[in-house]
């Protein structure tokens, strides 16, 4: 007796389709899995055994031989468990009716027959719609997660014993059309009104909201860097679906995705500056993704900068370059989105008051520069903004007037970027930040005298060639803000303030 039904496989956040083929012959009972599965799939064998049989249906006494095609492709994952079931019940008749060719299950099972929910869920059900698959079977924890996937049946089911009667056509499941996923609107617990001054610190972060930079902040400890990085989702415009959508597959992948389904803030990572490369970058045995992934189409933060070991920060260049990150192992080659914003915060020395009028600086300069130059150039070369930030005065501490709230400074920056999404319409990029150079030279065009600005600062401070285009990107994110059409004199100027404290720190 023999069955044959579909399931899914995850490689990254790509799925594939596996077929679940199952044999029952007479002969010594014996349950044999082949087709490359990892050690999860292989304990299935319990498992499936304890389920079915408390399920109250009868576990065939044969040997059983389930192949997993291609063969030539590694499983892993518990997603497996409920295919397995199932093929084992088909081939045993226990499920008379015929299974579509084009119906896929997913699902782990528990050893009393309930189905558990599993990570990855978003990624396979995408793969599997792409891939032709017209209906797939879910567990029913999953199901917000998977609601929001279009022009495929989607069957949310809590049991392997529902699983069977709904196949026999003995139960019927309602789909998850029209499913509501929880959540609402976004709201957040700060806001940028609680930052008392700092007035060129928060115009920078609007800066680099609005356009998608990346932004360093140097000063010493306890004038707000901390406090306005934790802010900075609170200005960035709402997800898009789109959006939304490669969010959560990464978060699904990883397991950290809440049970409310599509994620809808912005992320925001801050890992601790004793993280090594793998948990930045991504990596491990089975390749998952890193702090950079799962920042994506948000915001990284990584406070005391230079507490971070400098092979790790060197990892960051090509992701912040790319916005991407490749891992390559011998058994596989992955690709994961990093499309993240980089805010980062240091001390101008390890003591931390160098410059600081009101305190004593106690490092010897030796120190200050072995410091400083735990950040290389090419990484500084690829931060957009540099700001430098002063301790807040008493009388801006004191005073009980509030600034400006997030939701007014999100809409400008809402504004800014419909702009941009209109600039780039017909490419594959949705920020200045993303320009490359071809489309630096076509929207960031400067008039004589801007010309000639930007000469003398490149006199006086050796800017690089990078530094040119991250110049323009930001003059051209400065015009938007204001709703210009071309860049003036004054948004140069300011753009070319952001870069000009390398000279002070890195150039001593």
């Amino acid at each position: 007796m023999y069955s044959q039904l579909k399931t899914c496989v995850l490689n990254g956040i790509e799925g594939y389709i596996v077929n679940v083929e199952t044999d029952l012959q007479n002969g010594m009972p014996i349950f044999n899995i082949v087709g490359l599965p990892d050690i999860s799939i292989k304990e299935s064998k319990e498992r499936v055994r304890a389920a079915i049989k408390n399920s109250s249906y009868e576990f065939p006494l044969q040997r059983i031989t389930v192949n997993l095609a291609p063969a030539n492709l590694r499983k892993e994952g518990s997603q497996m468990d409920l295919p397995i079931a199932i093929g084992i019940l088909k081939a045993g008749n226990v499920i008379f009716e015929d299974i579509d060719e084009d119906t896929a299950i997913l699902g782990e099972l528990s050893l009393d027959g309930e189905i558990y929910g599993i990570n990855g869920i978003l990624p396979m059900v995408i793969s599997l719609r792409d891939l032709g698959v017209k209906k797939i079977v879910i567990p029913f924890d999953n199901r917000f997660e998977a609601a929001p996937v279009k022009d495929v049946e989607i069957i949310p089911v809590k049991s392997l014993s529902d699983l069977v009667r709904y196949l026999n056509k003995e139960l019927e499941i309602k789909n998850t059309d029209g499913l509501v996923e929880e959540g609402g609107e976004v709201h957040y617990d700060v806001d940028f009104s609680d930052i008392k001054g700092q007035v060129a610190l928060k115009r920078g972060m609007e800066v680099a909201a609005a356009g998608g930079h990346n932004l360093l902040m140097i000063g010493p400890p306890g004038s707000g860097k901390t406090m306005a990085a934790m802010r900075l989702p609170t200005i960035l415009p709402d997800l898009t679906f789109e959006e939304s959508i490669e969010v959560t597959k990464i978060y699904s992948i990883t397991g950290e995705l809440k049970k409310s389904g599509l994620v809808k803030e912005r992320p925001f990572r801050a890992p601790h500056h004793t993280a090594s490369a793998v948990s930045l970058i991504g990596g491990g045995r089975i390749p998952k993704p890193g702090e950079v992934s799962l920042a994506h189409n948000g915001v990284l933060f990584l406070d005391e900068l230079p507490e971070f070991s400098r092979n790790v920060l060197e990892v960051l260049r090509q992701p912040m370059e790319d916005r991407l990150v490749n891992i390559t192992r011998a058994n596989a080659s992955l690709t994961f989105l990093s499309n993240f914003m980089l805010v980062a915060s240091m001390n101008p020395c390890p003591c931390g008051y160098l410059g600081d009028p009101t305190h004593e600086c106690t490092c010897s300069q030796n120190s200050i520069s072995a410091y400083l130059n735990k950040i290389s150039s090419p990484l500084l070369d690829r931060i957009d903004l540099h700001m430098e930030v002063s301790q807040v005065k008493f009388k801006e501490i004191d005073s009980l007037e509030k600034g400006e709230s997030s939701s007014v400074i999100r809409e400008r920056v809402r504004k800014a970027r419909e702009i941009q999404t209109e600039r780039f319409k017909d490419t594959k990029i949705f920020s200045n930040a993303m320009m490359n150079g071809n489309q630096i030279s076509k929207y960031c065009p400067l008039s004589n005298s801007s010309k000639k600005l930007l000469e003398a600062a490149f006199d006086r401070y050796g800017f690089s060639a990078r530094t040119h285009g991250k110049i323009l990107k930001i003059a051209r994110t400065v015009a938007d803000l204001k709703g210009s059409e071309n860049i003036g004199d004054e948004d140069l100027l300011e753009a070319i303030r952001y870069r000009t404290i390398n000279k002070k720190y890195w150039e001593r």
